[in-house]
């Protein structure tokens, strides 16, 4: 069975500055040509990185982090930041970091390579890549898969939900659900929630292996964590299905990754050409093909069987910069028991 998560949340952002980053790729900061602050996870995105410093031609040295506390650090060092890009994990971050100012104009040409609903209203952060909020269920357990998150507050699944309310993912979510329905709306629909004893797990992965398994009824995941395991075994061999929600529900809310060149950093002509170069073809293709992930700039498409086009999800309309609200969410989840 998984381990239940032992302890609170810590991505508190009054709290973050007391976390260490972790120093990658093998360079000290101070004698690289581009200082990347990276939420994205270091497997996930290194060998990628490694690349973008070739393409770049400059020495380049990765933090990483999660992308609250990397945002927060910022803010913090203001001035003195090694920081000459931000890569975040999620829009929520890089929101955050524009709204204080802190991130450099783009040129128009860069933003133009990806749809204005995955770029920052200022102009100061692009998306590099999409991710779509699923519901991941057992087919033997579960006829039809509920339409809508409100749903899952219904007493026919009490302990059968299973999810991960320390992940950045679902934070962003809840975040999505305040600015689309309110804070009041949010707020009951946790509690009903909590008092449907939805199962804890460490991350999205186990609550994938706890659908598979039929620990679970249903799980609240992102859409690529099924298709890498279908990757990797082959589809006859796992046997959850996922769903994606219509209608505009707050549960099928599409995140994007994506970067900024911090403003006043003497590292913006390298900064620049990271921000090319992971708009890039090649780049894109490997989101696309590597990370299951949704390619954000224009003429690159996913190849991964079956998922349905970006263009064609009836995702909920949301200015993702506005997910920068963190410490509101955080808040409430804590009023809720959750974290």
């Amino acid at each position: 069975m998984p381990r239940p998560l032992a302890r609170r949340s810590t991505a508190l952002l009054a709290a973050a500055l007391l976390l260490p980053a972790i120093a990658g790729c093998g360079v000290d900061e101070d004698d690289a040509g581009l200082v990347i602050y990276s939420g994205r996870n270091e497997k996930l995105v290194k060998p990628l990185l490694d690349e973008l410093e070739k393409a770049v031609g400059t020495t380049v040295a990765v933090r990483y982090g999660e992308s609250a506390e990397l945002a927060a650090q910022i803010q913090e060092e203001g001035a003195k930041t090694n920081a000459g890009l931000f890569f975040s994990q999620d829009a929520g971050a890089l929101g955050a970091l524009s709204t204080k100012g802190l991130l450099q104009k783009l040129p128009q040409q860069s933003l133009d390579k990806v749809d204005p609903a995955f770029r920052g209203s200022a102009g100061d952060w692009v998306g590099t890549s999409g991710r779509v909020r699923v519901l991941a269920y057992h087919p033997g357990q579960v006829a039809k898969a509920p339409d809508t998150v409100h749903d899952l507050v219904e007493p026919e699944w009490k302990g059968k939900i299973g999810y991960v309310p320390t992940n950045a993912s679902f934070q962003a979510f809840v975040t999505g659900m305040r600015v689309l329905e309110g804070d009041d709306a949010t707020r009951a629909w946790l509690k009903g929630l909590k008092a449907n004893e939805p199962k804890v797990y460490d991350n999205n992965l186990k609550v994938l292996d706890a659908v598979d398994e039929g620990e679970v009824s249903l799980g609240l995941i992102n859409h690529y964590y099924w298709y890498e395991r279908v990757a990797e075994e082959g589809e006859d061999k796992v046997k959850a299905k996922i769903h994606f929600l219509p209608g505009g529900d707050p549960g099928a809310l599409v995140n994007a990754a994506g970067v900024g060149i911090v403003k006043g950093s003497d590292q913006a002509p390298a900064a620049q050409k990271a921000v090319d170069f992971l708009l890039s073809e090649k780049a894109q293709k490997y989101f696309a093909e590597d990370t299951k992930e949704y390619p954000l700039a224009a003429g690159v498409t996913s190849t991964v069987k079956d998922l349905p086009p970006l263009a064609s999800l009836d995702a909920p309309t949301i200015d993702l910069g506005k997910l920068q609200s963190l410490q509101e969410t955080l808040k409430m989840l804590q009023d809720a028991g959750m974290v």
